[in-house]
Order: structure tokens, then C-alpha cells, then sequence
């Protein structure tokens, strides 16, 4: 029996939901067939009140031994470090977190907030927030860069918002059946399993891009990074190899990728105060190029691409 608990910080629960429509393993499938018992979770957990007190405490008490520990949400510091705008079960979340994270033997962050601090972390962040052990690019973050679990893993990072259900699941799998030294992480603490393609593999625009054919929002046969700032070029993850809901994906509905699994998520641009604005990459010099690609080498190569490749129809 493997013994789970997962908590929630500032977080809108779109990784709860997200969770809970897995499918590759379903959630049932975590406790019937890989024998994770989940001692609570906000959402589908049976106690309340004091008896989530009770349960959390028999775990740090070492009563019922805790082997996985799930956060979800940014670990909200404010105000001023007290962590008081954040309580859960009579404490301030934060301290839940240091808590278990230190008897649990694998801890797991699960969304952008939990591993970056997210939409939750951006300027001004009134209320402190951060990732559990990374804040934006900068590891760190609330336990601090050199914190291990006893399981001897940093903080398994899994990206997204939110992040897709089977990278979930699969990891805690991973966990129960003691595989996890198969398990290989990235420079930012990714599953390298689902982390190391970039979004744009398995993009149907694909030879679009390599021509430079400008696409739009809803508009076939075109490349979406040019004109609507698509940051599947720009972005590790397996949205178009393990697709949502096995069907789909963002690109594919010829939506542009956000870029939601890296760390700078969500790109936004201080000057003009917005991390809602559509970044174009062709009509100005790109701010920023495919990784390996020179500035002024890919500016040329993609006008070159533009003005002799395929044009739109």
C-alpha cells in the first residue's frame, strides 16, 4: 500500500480536475489496481474538519507513513513570510508543506504554480507566492534549491495548466510500483518521459513553420508561431505525443501553445503590464528563436522560407 496526501495551496483546482479525468491510469485505477491509498485530497476526500487535522497529524507523527506528498497551488508566503493569507487546518499552508515534504518519502508538485509559482507569482505578487522548489527559472523556491526527499529526489516537477492527466498518474505509478529509478529528470526537475519533445512535435503545421506560412486563429494550412505567438518551437512537452483526452490538442485545434510547462510561464511583458498580450515573432525581430538558433540566422532563414516557400491560399 502506498500512502498519498495532497494538499493545495493558491491554486484554482484546474490540476484537480485535470486529475481526476485521467484515463492511462484512471484515478479508481490508482487504488484498485496500483494500490495508492489516498489518505486525503480536498476534492474527493471523505474528512473534514477536524479530521483532516487528524489525518495530516498522524502522518507527521509517523502513526501512518506517508510515501507520496502532492501539492497543488503556489506556497503563498505573504504577508510578509507569516504565510496568514493562506490557512488550511488551523496552520498556515506553508507550514503544512515544510512539514510533510520532510517525512514524505517523494514529494510531487503538481501545475505551474506548485512548480514555478505560476499566474499566482507574477509581478507585483502581493501574496509572496512561489513554487515548491522553484520561483520562475530560479531554483529555489519555498524548501529551498538543496532540499531532497527521503526517497533521495529533489521535488518531482509536473508542469502545465493544467497539467495533463496522465503525466499525473503515470509518475505516481512510477512511485507505487518502485520504478522510480528509471525515472530521469531535466535541469528543471520534468519527468524527461514527457518533457523532452517539444510541443511542436506531432503539430499538424509543422511543415508550415519550416516554410514560414503564417497561420491565424481558426485558420487552416498556416504555422500559428508567426502572427499569434505560438510557443510550441519554445516548449518541452508531449501535448501533440500524448494527446488530451486522446483526441486533441492545442495546436491541433489550431489553437496557439501558451508555452504552459516552462518556467516562465506566464510570458508576460513588464512594460506594458500585461501577460495577456499576443506575441508576434515575424514583422519585428523575434525575441525569441528555437533553441540552438541564432537571432540573425533565424530572421534570415525564416524570410528567406516566406518569400520562396508555399504560399497561402
Amino acid at each position: 500500500m502506498t500512502n498519498l496526501i495532497w494538499l493545495k495551496g493558491g491554486a484554482c483546482s484546474g490540476n484537480t480536475m485535470s486529475f481526476l479525468n485521467a484515463e492511462q491510469p484512471s484515478v479508481i485505477e490508482l487504488v484498485t489496481d496500483f494500490g495508492i491509498r489516498i489518505l486525503y485530497h480536498p476534492s474527493i476526500g471523505l474528512e473534514i474538519g477536524e479530521q483532516v487535522k487528524e489525518v495530516l497529524q498522524e502522518a507527521l507523527d509517523g502513526v501512518v507513513p506517508l510515501h507520496i506528498f502532492v501539492f497543488e497551488g503556489s506556497v503563498i508566503q505573504g504577508s510578509d513570510g507569516s504565510g496568514n493569507m493562506n490557512y488550511f487546518a488551523g496552520r498556515p499552508t506553508k507550514d503544512w508543506v515544510y512539514d510533510l515534504s520532510r517525512i514524505a518519502d517523494y514529494v510531487v508538485a503538481i501545475g505551474d504554480c506548485a512548480t514555478w509559482g505560476g499566474i499566482m507569482a507574477v509581478p507585483p505578487n502581493p501574496t509572496e507566492s512561489t513554487g515548491v522548489q522553484f520561483s520562475k527559472k530560479e531554483k529555489g523556491g519555498f524548501l529551498g534549491p538543496d532540499f531532497v526527499s527521503k526517497g533521495g529526489f529533489p521535488v518531482i516537477n509536473i508542469p502545465g495548466c493544467p497539467a495533463h492527466p496522465d503525466w499525473m498518474t503515470q509518475i505516481l505509478v512510477a512511485i507505487a510500483s518502485g520504478r522510480m529509478s528509471d525515472v530521469l529528470l531535466d535541469d528543471y526537475q520534468r519527468p524527461k518521459t514527457f518533457f523532452t519533445d517539444f510541443v511542436q512535435t506531432g503539430c499538424p503545421n509543422v511543415n508550415a513553420f519550416q516554410h514560414s506560412v503564417a497561420g491565424g486563429f481558426g485558420k487552416q494550412g498556416g504555422c500559428l508561431f508567426y502572427e499569434v505567438g505560438c510557443r510550441g518551437p519554445l516548449t518541452r512537452a508531449s501535448c501533440n505525443r500524448i494527446l488530451w483526452n486522446r483526441h486533441s490538442s492545442k495546436t491541433r485545434a489550431n489553437h496557439p501553445c501558451l508555452g504552459c510547462t516552462e518556467p516562465g510561464f506566464p510570458h508576460h511583458d513588464l512594460k506594458k503590464g500585461s501577460i495577456f498580450k499576443t506575441m508576434k515573432y515575424l514583422g519585428q525581430f523575434p525575441k525569441e528563436t528555437p533553441p540552438g538558433e541564432s537571432k540573425l540566422l533565424y530572421y534570415f532563414k525564416s524570410g528567406m522560407h516566406r518569400a520562396l516557400g508555399p504560399k497561402e491560399e
